[in-house]
C-alpha cells in the first residue's frame, strides 16, 4: 500500500507486471511471440511498416563543369573523381538494363494470361458446342421415338399377326437413334 502511495505522489505510472524472457529457437515459435504480444492488447493498432521504396540513381548532369581532358599532367585526385563519376554511371546503366528487363517480363506475364484467357474461352466454345449437339441429337432422338409410337398405335389398330412376330424377333428396341437427323 506504501509502494502504491510513492507512485502516486511521484506522478509515474504504476509499472507493469515483469514477464519472463523467452528467446524463440525457431522462425515459427518468433512469430507465435510476436502474435502472442500483439493479441495481449487487440485494441492496440498493429505496426504495418511502409513498403520501401525503389532505389533511384541520380540523374545525369544537365551541364558539366569541371570537364577533364586528356592531356597529360592532370592531379593526383583526378582518377578518384573520374572512379566515382564511372562507378555512378555504371551503377545507372544496370538500373536501367533491370528495369527494361523487369519491364519485358512484366509484358511476357501479361500477354501469356492473355493468351490463355484466349485458349479458355476457345474451350469453354468448343465444349459448349458439343453439349448442344449431343442435346439436339436427344431431343432428335426423342421426337423419332414420339413418332413412332405415334405411327406404332395407328398402325396396332390395324395390325395384324405379322407386326406381333416382327416385334418379337426385335426384342430390344434402341432408346435413341443416333446420326438420324
Amino acid at each position: 500500500m506504501a509502494e502504491e502511495k510513492k507512485d502516486v505522489r511521484s506522478g509515474k505510472a504504476p509499472r507493469k507486471e515483469s514477464q519472463p524472457l523467452i528467446i524463440a529457437k525457431t522462425p515459427a515459435e518468433e512469430q507465435r511471440l510476436k502474435l502472442e504480444r500483439l493479441m495481449r492488447n487487440p485494441d492496440k493498432p498493429a505496426p504495418i511498416p511502409e513498403r520501401p521504396k525503389d532505389w533511384n540513381p541520380r540523374a545525369p548532369p544537365e551541364f558539366v563543369r569541371d570537364v577533364m581532358g586528356s592531356s597529360a599532367g592532370a592531379g593526383s585526385g583526378e582518377f578518384h573523381v573520374y572512379r566515382h563519376l564511372r562507378r555512378r554511371e555504371y551503377q545507372r546503366q544496370d538500373f536501367l538494363e533491370r528495369i527494361s528487363d523487369k519491364q519485358k517480363l512484366d509484358e511476357d506475364y501479361i500477354a501469356k494470361v492473355k493468351e490463355n484467357q484466349e485458349a479458355a474461352v476457345e474451350r469453354t466454345a468448343k465444349r459448349r458446342k458439343k453439349r448442344e449437339k449431343l442435346k439436339q441429337k436427344k431431343l432428335m432422338a426423342k421426337q423419332a421415338k414420339m413418332e413412332s409410337q405415334k405411327e406404332g398405335s395407328e398402325e396396332s389398330s390395324s395390325s395384324s399377326a405379322s407386326e406381333a412376330e416382327e416385334r418379337d424377333d426385335d426384342a430390344e428396341v434402341p432408346s435413341f437413334i443416333m446420326g438420324k437427323r
